[in-house]
């Protein structure tokens, strides 16, 4: 097959079955983990018996800020998880943004649990708060590894800040951020043998023991023991690798038994490949076209070390693929109409939806230039065959230029506002899009946007 070309499956309709609704599942995931906090502050409450002076409210203030922080940190472990139930329910886009609020919540708590302590105990002592902290880290039981704990935590939330982050390579943050699962373990001694809630509290003690075996029970299955059974029950390689676009290839691979991936258009895998340089990482990529029980595609743009070398695999490469991920899918759809609006390599999860959703649905594909849009010949068979408009819009030259403005949107699809809008593409040009959705009257419930961060 010459690169430019595409195989025949790219132009068949996939048949669309009705997908699972999972509307209610972001709201339990809530009420779950605010229902735990509130068993948590009962546990100081059974606990106390009153509070009384400077020292106490202090002290008090440090146990409860401490409680919050220990179950916050297990809550933050269980959302790294990726549970199937959260990830397609909630959607990673959505996780990704609880768990970064989470993380400063947690950070928070934590400082101000250190804080109040030392502060507490310093006014009980009539000492000097550096004094008391140091009295504190070197005699009280694993709190020199509690505060080690808590200096990698700091550290994992600076590296993880928007600024930090945009100078790091993706697989360079990613293997930081595992720093997160070695401070919680240092922390967690702290809480059991330091916590006036837990000592001589033996219920309490189980408690707190079932609530971080559990996360560390899904952590292990979910995001190790998983991957390595699905590795060596689909066997996965990569049979071609064809040009698209200058710097864009897609990647064509086989394995055995792929239906029962049960991969939806519009999802991700994060992908391993077994060779040179590459087999450390676990990169995500989304499907380019619907997958069937022998073969999967991606399509990959270099725009780091990783994806510069995947143009660069050889057929017969062994493939591990940890997934499928995400909720963008046809799930999220509210109307049976859709506008899919992608940019640059974004294309690539819009490519399955433009052939696999039913209803009413215009696809606009935004580059730099023409020769950048990726998939073209595909997206002009799939939208023939089925009756869609696709229309593009590229930087240079500037004629062909469609400005990312709720005017220019609403002139080339009128009816915007009564449909669903799928959004994939570089973070600058989403922020731009969602902005222009919204001043055209999209109600946001129907912006549908996701990204790969956790």
């Amino acid at each position: 097959m010459a690169a430019g070309t595409h195989d025949r499956r790219s132009v068949t309709r996939v048949p669309h079955a009705a997908p699972p609704r999972t509307a209610w599942i972001p709201a339990a995931a809530q009420v779950l983990v605010w229902t735990g906090a509130a068993g948590v502050l009962g546990l100081w409450w059974a606990d106390t018996a009153s509070v009384v002076g400077p020292a106490g409210w202090l002290t008090d203030g440090g146990r409860i800020t401490g409680l919050l922080a220990g179950y916050a940190c297990a809550v933050l472990l269980a959302l790294m998880a990726r549970v199937p139930v959260l990830d397609r329910g909630v959607g990673t886009d959505r996780l990704a943004r609880w768990h970064a609020m989470g993380g400063r919540y947690t950070l928070s708590l934590a400082l101000a649990h250190t804080l109040l302590i030392i502060g507490g105990y310093a006014v009980s002592a009539h000492t000097d708060p550096v004094s008391q902290a140091t009295t504190l880290v070197l005699h009280y039981p694993d709190l020199l590894k509690g505060t080690a704990g808590f200096l990698l935590l700091v550290g994992t939330g600076v590296v993880s800040a928007r600024a930090a982050r945009r100078r790091l390579s993706y697989e360079t943050w990613h293997h930081l951020h595992f720093a997160t699962y070695l401070a919680v373990f240092l922390v967690f001694g702290h809480q059991l043998s330091d916590g006036a809630d837990f000592v001589g509290d033996r219920p309490a003690r189980l408690a707190w023991y079932a609530l971080y075996l559990g996360v560390a029970a899904l952590l292990l299955w979910f995001r190790f023991a998983v991957p390595v059974r699905g590795g060596m029950r689909h066997r996965l390689r990569v049979t071609a690798v064809r040009r698209e676009a200058p710097g864009v290839v897609s990647v064509y691979l086989t394995g055995e038994r792929l239906d029962e991936l049960g991969a939806r258009p519009g999802q991700f895998f994060r992908w391993r490949f077994l060779a040179p340089g590459l087999w450390w990482a676990a990169n995500p990529y989304s499907l380019s076209a619907p997958a069937d029980d022998r073969s999967l595609r991606i399509t990959v743009k270099a725009v780091g070390g990783h994806s510069a070398a995947v143009a660069r695999l050889a057929p017969g490469t062994r493939v591990w693929a940890e997934g499928p991920y995400g909720g963008f899918t046809a799930a999220r759809r509210t109307t049976g109409k859709t506008l899919l609006l992608g940019g640059g390599v974004g294309i690539t999860p819009l490519r399955t939806l433009l052939e696999t959703l039913p209803g009413d649905v215009t696809l606009i594909h935004r580059a730099r230039r023409p020769e950048d849009l990726a998939l073209r010949g595909e997206l002009d068979a799939v939208a023939a065959a089925r009756g869609a408009r696709v229309l593009y819009s590229v930087d240079e030259p500037a004629a062909h230029r469609m400005p990312l403005t709720a005017e220019a949107l609403l002139t080339y699809v009128p009816d915007l506002v009564e449909r669903d809008v799928y959004l994939c593409g570089p973070p600058g040009m989403t922020e731009a899009a969602r902005s222009a959705l919204r001043d055209a009257g999209v109600p946001p419930r129907r912006i549908h946007h996701e990204s790969f961060a956790l």
